[in-house]
């Protein structure tokens, strides 16, 4: 039988999620280190992707991985037609609106125009248009606080785990848009046609996912 498949992301969830399989016992030898992007485990009838977390969501849309781990942010942004049955434990993190102290209080919603920098475009673009408020959203790829720092955005949509990135930039948070966490997705046609084998692995990894186990620190990424 072919073996599953599984999207894992490189960057501040790697090491959480390959820690998660090592806690069910299997060997799960990768690593953010590791230029290999296809990893076989042939005992466990497993093959691991290595891929961009922005890119795990499209890898199990269109099949080619069976199913994948991936934040929130990322799987909300992306618009993905996946299967989504499990939530882990790890990876948690918000999604906030930021900008100086002086932007604190302001209704918004008064202003004819206001310049918004984000790596995560659709769901800002969604949050200002349920709010009512008109916003130019300027998508950005990396370094979103230095665009309110350097005038090139009013303010800014970004994920923040402690918030020390805002405050070291003279940023503070505004509002709360979503709170997020690593999940599970699955492809609807794999969860079809090998339901009793994903099945299986998604029950372990729910209790896998709650089990004490040392923190892992996050490594920096740049679509994280």
């Amino acid at each position: 039988m072919e073996p599953l498949t599984v999207a894992l992301p490189k960057g501040r969830l790697l090491e959480s999620s390959a820690a998660l399989f090592r806690r069910l016992g299997y060997g799960c030898p990768v690593d953010n280190g590791s230029r290999r992007l296809l990893v076989d485990e042939p005992e466990a009838n497993l093959s691991y992707l290595l891929i961009r977390s922005s890119d795990v969501p499209v890898y199990v849309e269109y099949g080619a991985a069976d199913l994948g781990i991936v934040g929130q942010d990322v799987l909300r942004e992306s618009g993905r037609d996946v299967y989504e049955p499990l939530q882990l434990d790890f990876g948690h993190c918000r999604l906030v609106l930021a900008g100086a102290p002086q932007q604190r209080g302001r209704d918004f919603r008064l202003v004819s125009s206001i310049r918004v920098a984000t790596k995560y475009p659709r769901l800002a673009r969604a949050h200002f248009l349920q709010q009512g408020i008109s916003a130019e959203i300027i998508h950005l790829m990396g370094s979103v606080e230095l665009a309110p720092c350097v005038g090139l955005a009013d303010l800014l949509v970004d994920v923040v785990q402690t918030g020390r990135t805002l405050r070291e930039n003279g940023l503070v948070e505004l509002e709360e848009i979503m709170s997020c966490q690593a999940t599970v997705i699955v492809n609807r046609v794999a969860h079809r046609l090998r339901l009793k084998e994903i099945q299986s692995l998604l029950e372990a990894m729910h209790v896998g996912s709650v089990l004490s186990a040392p923190s892992v620190p996050s490594a920096p990424s740049a679509d994280s």
